[in-house]
């Protein structure tokens, strides 16, 4: 009885634990959301969400890492314990770049990289 419930608390904390950005799939944010932007400010917004997004990438990535490392050495998964994880806005984020980037194509407009550039 023991050891099935120590198996059973052991698959809670790692189920518990943050996933990797590349593992989250991202919300549906509808494209109407940024179909009234002109193609430059299309290419800014797409700029500004993908910033944001290696931002709370990076923040997921610190997550993973600490759930990964509390659980080994203590058996809960710290980080998203104590609010670390950033699984919903990693969504979002993901979830704004696509939108953003099905309207650049919609539009045909250049691409924000070559925007940026010049």
């Amino acid at each position: 009885m023991k050891r099935v419930l120590m198996t059973v608390c052991a698959g809670l904390a790692v189920t518990a634990c943050a996933k990797r950005p590349d593992a989250i799939l991202p919300v549906e944010v509808p494209m109407a959301a940024y179909s009234n932007l002109s193609c430059e400010a299309l290419s800014q917004e797409y700029l500004r969400e993908q910033s944001a997004l290696a931002a709370v990438s990076q923040q997921q990535n610190q997550a993973a890492t600490g759930d990964a490392v509390g659980v080994f050495l203590l058996g809960v998964p710290v980080s998203s314990t104590f609010g670390g994880d950033k699984e919903g806005q990693v969504a979002v984020n993901k979830g704004k770049v696509n939108a953003i980037d099905a309207n650049l194509r919609a539009k045909g407009c250049r691409s924000p990289s070559a925007v940026a550039a010049g």
